[in-house]
């Protein structure tokens, strides 16, 4: 038996196995949405004796490695938090690699053999676009048309985003809002001129989506690091200390296995 034939084999063997993995999970209430940190690309660079941005590639696999499993399992959404607006602090060079890798793979997302596209996927790019630069932006926006017509499942990239900067979007559209229907009611005082929280989280970035049912961040860190504070708060954070590049199926399948334990407790949560 040749390399080929056995790589073949081994991945018959792995499905087969998350195929009864996942019947097993199944018994039990699954989440519809997982949300990802991905920390810990450039300390495995370090560790490894990588060059600049070597770390973020394999963080990319790792990605694609958890996205394919997501979606096998069932999961509709899933969302990652690609780059920070607080990135933009690093280095022009560093900044500047990760824009490049960032267009180059997402124009990897709209071939016809991509995973988005073998999955029924639906991208959005969630956060402050204006901030990139001119070719990543338009990158999001071709990939986010092409695959408008995809139903199976989401995945949300947010990129030049922090919980802040969504929430001030969100007030500041929900007042813009409100402003145009007093003009329109000529000034006349009306119940509806109050901003209600259902104003805000209907102009939030995220609201094509639903809460997330599980964070998970690597690195071993507790920290939302500005990342989906209005929509986590009765959502189960894992923290694994591996580093992203190294998360692999059984880190997923600990963390649903936490929220199912966990289950009662979070859906009390939500009705108080």
């Amino acid at each position: 038996m040749d390399i080929k034939q056995r790589t073949q084999m081994y991945a018959s063997l792995s499905s087969f196995a998350r195929k009864c993995i996942f019947g097993i999970l199944s018994v039990a209430t699954l989440p519809s949405h997982i949300s990802f940190i991905m920390d810990g690309n450039r300390r495995y660079s370090k560790q490894h004796n990588l060059v600049d941005g070597e770390g973020h590639k394999v963080g990319y696999s790792s990605l694609m490695s958890m996205l394919r499993y997501c979606y096998e399992l069932g999961v509709k959404y899933v969302t990652v938090y690609a780059f920070s607006i607080e990135n933009f602090k690093r280095s022009p060079e560093e900044v500047q690699s990760l824009m490049d890798l960032m267009e180059e793979k997402i124009e990897g997302l709209i071939k016809e053999e991509s995973l988005v596209n073998q999955y029924g996927v639906r991208v959005y790019f969630i956060g402050n676009l204006k901030l990139l630069n001119k070719s990543v932006r338009l990158a999001a926006e071709r990939a986010m048309d092409a695959t408008a017509k995809n139903s199976k499942a989401v995945l949300l990239i947010c990129i030049a985003y922090t919980s802040t900067d969504e929430i001030l979007h969100s007030v500041e559209e929900s007042c813009d809002e409100k402003w145009d229907e007093i003009k329109v009611l000529n000034d006349k005082k009306h119940e509806k001129d109050i901003i209600s929280v259902l104003d805000i989280e209907r102009h939030m970035y995220m609201a094509v989506a639903p809460d997330p049912d599980i964070i998970i961040r690597t690195s071993g860190e507790t920290r939302l690091s500005n990342f989906l504070l209005w929509q986590s708060s009765n959502c189960l954070l894992c923290s694994p200390s591996i580093l992203w590049p190294e998360i692999g199926f059984r880190h997923l399948v600990q963390a649903i296995l936490a929220f199912q334990h966990n289950l009662y407790y979070l859906n009390k949560q939500k009705q108080t």
